[in-house]
């Protein structure tokens, strides 16, 4: 039984070593890296089985590996990937929306998160296409359909912040005029008394 774990741990150790920085990382640390994996996966997996900071690995998933790989997209010249992380994006900011306004039967969910990270590990990864293929299959078409309705929200949402924020500028400079009246008002009463 141990030959075979140490066997398995070689293999891992071998398949590691193209990631430079797992490399790095045993270097600093003086943990092999094999072990640091197993560390991480463990704490990942305690994270989401028992839903303790499993929203925040959920959103550090989401973004982080998605935001660096449409980093590169951008950077290189390859058509491709800016297609595939588009359409990620996509797909993710249509369920962020749906999980907004479903945000209190999440909790009557079990293993909420867990499907969660299995669905954005799906949907991001290149190997399963899975934003595509929602994308594809449903979003698509239903984004094509609605696109004027959509267009014309979002324009009264416009409009709606825009009047928003003018009412908001109007009364922080009425507060403000009327702090600084009590201010000097103020002022002017105290200034005989300190003479």
């Amino acid at each position: 039984m141990k030959h075979n774990v140490t066997k398995q741990l070689a293999a891992l150790r071998n398949k590691l070593e193209k990631f430079p920085v797992l490399v790095k990382a045993e270097e600093t640390s003086k943990i092999p890296k094999e072990y640091i994996v197993l560390l991480g996966g463990t704490l990942a997996f305690s994270f989401v089985f028992f839903q303790t900071g499993a929203g925040a690995l959920c959103s550090i998933v989401g973004f982080v590996y998605p935001a660096f790989k449409s980093f590169q997209a951008i950077e290189n010249s390859v058509r491709g990937d800016d297609t595939q992380w588009l359409i990620y994006w996509v797909v993710y900011s249509f369920f962020h929306i749906i999980e907004a306004f479903e945000d209190f039967l999440i909790y009557w969910i079990p293993f909420y998160f867990a499907f969660k990270l299995a669905f954005l590990l799906w949907a991001m990864l290149p190997q399963t296409s899975g934003a595509k293929f929602l994308y594809d299959s449903f979003l698509k078409d239903f984004l094509k359909k609605n696109e004027s309705r959509i267009d014309a929200a979002l324009d009264e949402a416009k409009q709606s912040m825009s009047s928003v924020a003018a009412e908001m500028a109007a009364a922080t400079a009425e507060i403000s005029a009327a702090g600084l009246k009590s201010a000097s008002e103020y002022a002017q009463r105290e200034s005989p008394k300190n003479k």
